[in-house]
């Protein structure tokens, strides 16, 4: 089995704690030797100056850093004058999202979709910036359908984009089907699965209401059945991902995606499992 690729995601901290927290996770984190560290973008860019302080700070530590940008507020002025600040401070990898629009904000900005922002970052820094985007293996929550689903990611790859990473998942079957019709497509980059780590329940269906992910009924009832044992509920969590992770080795899947939650302890443990 060949080596996999890691990566892991982070959200930019508010605080002087979470920031000394966030710079422990990542030096954590380092020892499994990541592809790079991706940094969100929060709602609307929320948390843009955020973002871009803390991709700083990482790419400043030695790492290879990614820094999110979504565009459902934002103008084209906004955007470009972004990527012109990421490309001269040497950053050539970027994640294009839509991004959800924040509560109390009315109206849009100068884009309407992920694949406007890919294509907008092509126009005006031609080949420079590495461009992932987003894919949903058990489809998008406001998608009208599976083909319209489908449709939407092609023309995201179509208008630029190198590679995708999914939203998170529970069913490996679901991502095995998805990677097949891509297939059927002919999309042909590099689509990587998006893991979640298992912290707690209540979190975690929240999350999963939020993007449109699937708890199976099994696995909810499974950790509802911890109830406030929240160290059982993560050491089982720990060896159903580590098990998902094997399963998408074993089928050849070469980078695997963790969103983190600024956590180093449990990602650490189901990394070990994978590659001892």
């Amino acid at each position: 089995m060949s080596k996999t690729n890691y990566s892991f995601e982070f959200f930019p901290p508010r605080t002087a704690e979470g920031q000394e927290k966030l710079k422990m996770t990542v030096k954590n984190l380092s020892a499994f030797d990541p592809e790079f560290f991706s940094v969100t973008f929060g709602a609307g860019g929320s948390t843009k100056d955020k973002t871009i302080e803390t991709v700083n700070t990482i790419k400043h530590d030695g790492f290879i850093a990614v820094p999110h940008i979504s565009c459902i507020t934002s103008t084209k002025d906004e955007v470009l004058k972004l990527v012109q600040d990421y490309q001269n401070k040497g950053i050539n990898r970027l994640v294009a999202l839509r991004g959800d629009n924040p509560s109390g904000i009315a109206g849009q900005g100068d884009f309407s979709h992920a694949s406007d922002l890919v294509s907008f970052i092509r126009e005006n820094t031609g080949d420079y910036f590495h461009i992932d985007v987003a894919a949903y293996p058990e489809y998008h929550p406001e998608s009208i359908g599976a083909k319209d689903d489908l449709n939407n990611f092609k023309t995201k790859i179509d208008a630029g984009a190198n590679s995708a990473i999914t939203q998170f998942f529970f069913n490996v079957d679901s991502y095995f089907k998805f990677i097949e019709e891509c297939d059927r497509l002919n999309i042909t980059i590099p689509i990587v699965p998006g893991i979640m780590p298992i912290y707690n329940i209540k979190q975690l269906a929240r999350f999963s209401q939020a993007c449109g992910a699937e708890i199976p009924r099994w696995l909810r009832y499974k950790l509802e059945s911890y109830d406030e044992d929240i160290n059982s509920l993560r050491d089982y969590g720990i060896d159903f991902i580590s098990e998902l992770c094997e399963t998408l080795q074993q089928f050849g899947v070469e980078s695997i995606h963790f969103y983190t939650l600024n956590e180093s302890g449990i990602v650490s443990k189901i990394l070990k499992n994978i590659t001892r």
